[in-house]
């Protein structure tokens, strides 16, 4: 058995390993790793979320660049999460979203309980509030202590993923945890139960649940999402226990779901801009091949662009008239023209931005300009 002596010791004021990806001003995310799993587990996702995040991914102690030392035996969630806040204070993080697998998730719901001030929305994937009891957890953590962590590499694949399916880098990460530190993990996992507690999250909460999973089945997320007042359930087909690396795309779209108002938020603001009859009509053209790009359009576009409030509505109508009369875009100039309205601007006003392009943009653009702007201007006024 290792004892306290036997770890490696932790140099004070050593944190977690983490990576940084996306904009340091962007809203920030945590990504919490599984047992036996480094930031490799997020390869996947994280790159997709860090356009609209600053994502950081952690690892457990013990796991992929983190020290062993900064955990031992008997270890519990709630040091984990504590190492955890210890990161993000060091990174002048104060308020964040957070989403972590398993063990990560289970730390994930740690905060939200018991630090509702530092937690802005939540996801539990592949996780639970409780890991079926101490007795399997204990036994675990013996094994690795005596022996080390071979025995677990050869049915890690079995453990994690549907059959025929497996993430070498991940098998690795299995291969060289500290056996130290992850038995004090073991620990942790031993010793939460968080059942009696789900009630008091108020983070909006989304559970994820891989439909293969043998570890933490769908029924575990289940009692989450029924637990946590308004709470939503997704689950994963054909993912079992590590569904970010195995079914990226579906985990993905889930979280942009949950963490990304932008596309909801996008598409109220597009409406508002564009009227219910343009995007009814674009959505009823929607088809496989053009969903992403209307996803994009809502999320970056209208969600983030339209909504920044450093410009109002009519300045970045004028703007967008005078972009589109500059590249010739005339059908979008139409649609334009029509938001304009919408957005406050008087003819006399769009005739003044248009009269700006024949200087800027040059007078045959700016012609046609006019004669697109007088054909939407005339629809105002009927019979005429």
């Amino acid at each position: 058995m290792t004892s306290p002596a036997d770890r490696p010791a932790a140099p004070d004021g050593a944190l977690l390993h983490h990576r940084l990806e996306g904009s340091a001003a962007a809203p920030p995310l945590l990504l919490g790793p599984s047992l036996g799993t480094s930031t490799a587990l997020w390869d996947r996702v994280a790159p997709e979320l860090s356009v609209s995040h600053r994502v950081v991914r952690w690892d457990l102690p013990g796991h992929g660049g983190s020290p062993a030392g900064l955990i031992g035996p008997g270890a519990t969630v709630a040091d984990l999460a504590a190492l955890v806040l210890a990161l993000a204070d060091s990174l002048g993080i104060g308020r964040f979203s957070y989403a972590g697998v398993s063990l990560g998730g289970a730390v994930g719901l740690h905060l939200a309980v018991h630090h509702p001030e530092r937690v802005e929305k939540l996801a539990v994937i592949c996780s639970s509030a409780h890991f079926n009891g101490s007795k399997p957890w204990e036994e675990r953590a013996a094994l690795v202590r005596r022996e080390g962590v071979a025995q677990l590499v050869g049915s890690a694949a079995a453990r994690w993923f549907t059959p025929g399916f497996t993430v070498e880098r991940l098998i690795e990460d299995q291969r060289t945890v500290d056996p130290g530190a992850y038995a004090a993990c073991c620990d942790a996992l031993a010793a939460f139960d968080l059942r009696g507690q789900l009630p008091r999250i108020a983070a909006p909460t989304l559970a994820v649940a891989g439909r293969e999973d043998p570890a933490t089945p769908p029924a575990h997320l289940r009692e989450i999402a029924d637990a946590v007042p308004g709470a939503a359930l997704a689950e994963v087909p054909g993912a079992s226990h590590l569904a970010p690396a195995e079914r990226p795309e579906a985990v993905l779209t889930a979280l942009r779901a949950h963490f990304d108002g932008g596309a909801r938020r996008g598409m109220e603001v597009r409406r508002q801009v564009l009227g219910d009859a343009h995007v009814d009509a674009a959505q009823a053209r929607q088809s496989a091949f053009t969903a992403r790009f209307q996803d994009f359009i809502s999320r970056y576009a209208w969600g983030e662009i339209w909504t920044d409030e450093t410009l109002g509505r009519r300045e970045r109508s004028m703007i967008t008239m005078t972009a589109l009369v500059a590249h010739g875009h005339y059908d979008e100039l139409a649609m334009h023209v029509r938001a304009a309205r919408r957005n406050g601007l008087t003819p006399e006003e769009i005739g003044a931005v248009l009269l700006q392009t024949a200087v800027y943009c040059g007078v045959p653009a700016a012609n046609s300009a006019f004669a697109v702007a007088q054909r939407v201007l005339d629809e105002e006024r009927p019979g005429l």
